[in-house]
């Protein structure tokens, strides 16, 4: 059995128990007491939770006294309701759905900038007439879930063109991988909002696609991690100590000679994106391409959130109806104060 499974949004009972729980597992010659925590994410690809997957492999968490067990369910919204049922300590939704989160008075913070290039683009079929996202006004447009963050990096887009959501375009919500390729097939959407590994899905299925993500958007960021704030303030040790074991894993990762060996932990996250390993391999290199922090960022480290992109995400949502006002204060938001020591060793 593997560490990573997928939940149903009603299958969280039980977890907080499993979640409070420790115990002792050793290394040789040593013994040491492990915190279980949950990781909640909203997908099952390892590849996309690429330093998570390798941090666990080279036991890095164990290092760090943590023994966290990865919990995939469907879209950052049911993150977030984890993490606010106290059935995830740490979470990995998006940007836009955190800010609608803050709105509604969720105490959640994002620390850790997982993906700082964006995750997310807009494909269509490589021989579509779709030229650019003002083509895609009268169309419908496909999406994993309908409160994923490749929703709010869509509407952002479409907003800035003059369109408004249910309006002049709908949202599909078809799924990832092969259902994402059926939807496309049977011409049910004209675009699909995807990440990086659900481009690579859909590329190993034979569906030729093309990009035509403006690049301004390009610099819209992912997913990271987060954790509420009265979860912080109970285990104030949390996280340092899983930000530490992120970075080591993402820089193991990063070093060509480990490319087999990370490929191999993710595997163990999940076999079946493992089995071919060519694709396995062209994710893993798209994955670190938008896990790497940007060159005006690099000397910042691993995990860092640059503030103006922050406002950018957050003007969109306003401008598309996502938040119905302006936050009173944006930098409550998220939260740069582990980076320094995250990568510091």
């Amino acid at each position: 059995m593997t560490e990573a499974t997928r939940l149903s949004r009603r299958a969280f009972g039980g977890l907080a128990a499993a979640a409070a729980a420790t115990f002792a597992i050793g290394r040789p010659g040593i013994v040491r007491a492990q915190t279980a925590i949950t990781f909640a994410v909203p997908n099952p690809s390892a590849l996309t939770w690429l330093p998570y997957w390798v941090a666990l492999g080279e036991g890095y968490f164990g290092e760090e006294g943590l023994a966290p067990t990865l919990q995939a369910i469907d879209g950052s919204s049911a993150v977030l309701q984890a993490m606010s049922a106290g059935q995830a300590q740490i979470g990995a939704p998006g940007p836009g759905p955190v800010l609608g989160a803050r709105a509604r008075g969720v105490d959640v913070k994002f620390i850790y900038n997982l993906f700082p290039k964006s995750v997310f683009g807009l494909l269509v079929k490589k021989d579509s007439a779709v030229q650019s996202p003002a083509d895609l006004k009268g169309t419908v447009v496909g999406v994993g879930t309908a409160d994923g963050a490749e929703v709010s990096f869509t509407r952002a887009i479409l907003t800035d063109l003059g369109m408004k959501d249910g309006v002049d375009y709908t949202f599909l919500p078809v799924g990832d991988g092969g259902t994402a390729a059926v939807a496309f097939l049977r011409d049910e959407v004209g675009s699909y909002a995807g990440a990086i590994s659900d481009a690579a899905i859909l590329g190993a299925r034979g569906l030729e696609l093309r990009e035509i993500t403006p690049e301004k958007y390009l610099g819209f960021f992912g997913n990271g991690i987060a954790m509420l704030e009265s979860q912080m303030a109970a285990t104030p040790d949390l996280a340092p100590k899983f930000g530490r074991a992120l970075v080591r894993g993402m820089r193991f990762a990063s070093d060509p000679a480990n490319h087999d060996k990370a490929l191999a932990h993710c595997a163990t996250g999940n076999p079946q994106e493992g089995e071919d390993k060519k694709f396995a391999a062209a994710l893993l290199a798209a994955a670190i391409d938008r896990m790497t922090p940007t060159e005006a960022f690099a000397a910042k480290g691993y995990g860092y959130q640059p503030p103006e992109h922050w406002q950018m995400i957050h003007d969109a949502a306003v401008a598309s109806g996502a938040l119905e006002k302006p936050l009173d204060d944006l930098s409550a938001v998220y939260s740069n104060e582990f980076v320094e020591g995250w990568n510091a060793s």
